[in-house]
């Protein structure tokens, strides 16, 4: 287990495109996150996660709180795991069909999605606005490993605001956890946390 942290995030920057399939079937797009029961959406949330990951696996119920959370809000929210499924089992697109989420959980077999996001660990998060503009790329919250202990839960604060039409606070610290499990030559250069 290689602790990572999140480098200093270019907010502003737009999100990337991409299609991938989802455990549920279907095939997911940026510009197919767009809108929500017909409304356009007013905040994108793509979190890079895994089945194995202890850091992921800590905080997997307060994630599952979280897509209940805004299930009903102008927020779409999706996770994609891009992990080497042949060398982590657990993180195969089979494995994966076993969660039962309550927003898409898509395969980057490829790992083309998250080497074009940037994303270097489990779990990573990225909020769009609802220009797709990078707007928060930070933790989830202030305690990965114990849930009675968060005081501040830092991405549903940065998605309340971008619902009440504010910015989220610049004060963003860097999310923590597993590093992606990069196939043989698709590992990134190594990032520096904020």
């Amino acid at each position: 287990m290689a602790l990572t942290y999140t480098p200093n995030p270019e907010l502003g920057s737009l999100c990337h495109d991409f299609s991938l399939p989802g455990t549920d079937g279907r095939t997911y797009t940026r510009d197919g996150l767009k809108a929500k029961n017909g409304q356009p959406v007013q905040a994108l949330l793509v979190m890079f996660i895994c089945n194995h990951c202890p850091y992921v696996k800590a905080v997997e119920e307060r994630l599952v709180k979280l897509g209940q959370e805004f299930s009903d809000r102008p927020v779409s929210i999706i996770a994609i795991s891009s992990n080497d499924g042949a060398k982590y089992p657990e993180d195969s697109f089979e494995k994966m069909k076993l969660k039962n989420y309550p927003f898409p959980y898509l395969y980057d077999e490829s790992q083309a999605v998250a080497a074009k996001f940037g994303a270097v660990c489990t779990p990573d998060f990225f909020l769009y606005d609802k220009e797709f503009k990078l707007a928060y790329r930070g933790r989830l919250d202030d305690s990965w490993k114990d849930a009675s202990l968060v005081r501040s839960r830092d991405l549903a604060g940065a998605i309340e605001s971008l619902l009440q039409g504010m910015r989220p606070t610049l004060e963003q610290r860097s999310s923590m956890g597993c590093s992606i499990k990069w196939k043989p030559g698709n590992e990134p250069p190594p990032a520096k946390p904020f």
